[in-house]
This record gives C-alpha cells, structure tokens and sequence, in this order.
C-alpha cells in the first residue's frame, strides 16, 4: 500500500543547504531523521498531506515546489522576515490564481523556487471551524517530566521545546518541573495550572509494560489524573505520556522513527491555548 511521497532536490552548496533548511524550520515543518553518506548529507521535513500532480497541454505555470498552508498572510509575514535576516530576494506579493487559490512564491536559494498557497475560499461551503492557530509568541507554558526512564524523557523533552522555540514561544516563558515518575505529574500539572499563569501544560513521561499489572494501574490514574487536572483548572494539558510494550517502541515515538511525541505534545499545547483564547475563555 502507498505510505507517502517524497520529493528530492539536490542543493548545489552547503550554505544553500544550511538556508533552506532554516527556512523551513523557521516555518514549523517537522523535522525527520537526517543523514549523512559519502560526504553528502540530507534534511527530511515532513508534512502532514503530499500531493503529486501530472499537467500535459501546456507546461505548469506554478513552482514544481508547492506548499499549501493555512493563514497565508503569516505564512507571508515569516518568509519575509527570513528573507530580510538572510539577504534572500523578498518573497512575491500575494496573488489571486485563476484556480481560486492565493499564492505567493520566495526563492531562498537561487535557482529554487517555492510556492506558498491556500483556497481562496478554504471553507468551500463547509461551516466556518474555529481553528487554533500555531504561532505561540506571547504565550507561556509549562513542561511537566518524569526523570523516570530519562533516555526516553529526555528526547520527549528536547522535542517539546523545539515545538514552542519554533512557534515564537520565548524560552523566558517556557517553565520546565521534573518529577520522579509518571505518577507524580497529574499533582505536579495540577499545581501550575491552578496558578493560572500559563497558557499550556504539557506532560511527558513513559510507561514500560514490564510483566506485571502495575503498569496498567498507574497508566490509568496518571491519565485520569491529567484529564482532570485539565477539566477543572480550563488550562489545556497536552498528553504525552507514552505507553510502550518495549525500550525500542519508546525510541521510536521519540524521535528514531515515528516523530518525537514531545514535538507533537507541544504544537497541541498551542494549538489548544489559541483556540481557549479565540472562544473567549
């Protein structure tokens, strides 16, 4: 069965490299495990949808490198931003295209051009959603740890604060409490969410299955200890305790080979905390 696409493109310098690959850190793509082989090296991003588009008749008059996005406008603002920090030509000024869609094209090296687009009409016809919005600057959340099966925690950490340094969160506004274990973080997060001074907590910890019924037990009121917290308090608590068979199922989810569940625990966070601010909350 098809999992997903690819594309490779080959950059002709290391310093072509080192910008692309800010930019698109700069713009919240989710880093996968990079490489180096033979002297050359790559830098997988991921996204969350792939598409790949044939044209015959006429030759394509977009980017062969197009990126849908949501809130173009932002999206517009940041390459701007990191075209002017990194001397690059300033991106195009949006446009209407014939297919009902804006989009805006930045070449951050040259000979490579990218486009940025979304639906002129993003709803088409559908009721209009209230989303959260992934720009974090501003807001303040706090990281709760477990020092318990720190190899793992510690990964889950590290991925955790990527998400919110890339959402524009300051690290001044970013408060980390370690805990012994898993047991300790619903009374941990409860503690800083009742202060009421952040916008978000996340938990991270890891539960190993072992050969006894203890790790079903504490699974289970580590999670109804969180979701209350969560319930009572109205601060978003973002879930990433990992619940694992085994020591190489917990490396993977932390970043080996399944994304970092830390990374994906933080962009939540944010995305909870902007949609508690945009319903009034």
């Amino acid at each position: 069965m098809i999992k997903g696409l690819t594309l490779v493109r080959s950059v002709p310098s290391a310093k072509d490299f080192e910008r692309l690959t800010s930019l698109f850190e700069a713009l919240g793509f989710e880093p996968g495990k990079g490489w180096e082989l033979d002297g050359g090296k790559g830098a997988p991003f991921r996204a969350p949808l792939g598409n790949i588009e044939f044209v015959t008749g006429r030759e394509p008059k977009v980017p062969p490198l197009l990126v849908e996005v949501t809130q173009l406008d932002g999206v517009y603002e940041a390459v701007k931003a990191w075209a002017a920090a990194n001397e690059a030509p300033a991106p195009t000024e949006i446009a209407l295209q014939p297919w009902k869609s804006r989009l805006f094209t930045a070449e951050p090296v040259g000979g490579m051009t990218i486009g940025f687009w979304e639906w002129d009409d993003p709803v088409k016809g559908k009721p209009v959603a209230i989303e959260g919005d992934l720009i974090a600057t501003g807001m303040k959340f706090a990281i709760v740890v477990a020092r318990w099966n720190a190899v793992i925690t510690d990964r889950l950490l590290q991925g955790s604060l990527d998400g919110l340094l890339r959402s524009g969160v300051s690290r001044g506004d970013i408060e980390i409490v370690r805990v012994p274990g898993c047991w300790e973080i619903p009374s941990a997060a409860r503690t800083l969410a009742e202060q009421k001074r952040f916008d978000g907590i996340i938990t991270l910890g890891l539960l190993l299955r072992g050969e006894t019924a203890h790790y079903e037990a504490i699974y289970n009121e580590v999670a109804r200890g969180i979701g209350q917290s969560q319930q009572e308090t109205g601060i978003p608590h973002a879930f990433g305790v990992l619940t694992c068979e085994t020591l190489e199922q917990a490396l993977d989810r932390a970043g080996v080979k399944a994304g970092n569940k830390g990374f994906e625990a933080a962009i939540a966070a944010i995305e909870m905390a902007s949609i508690r601010k945009k319903v009034g909350a």
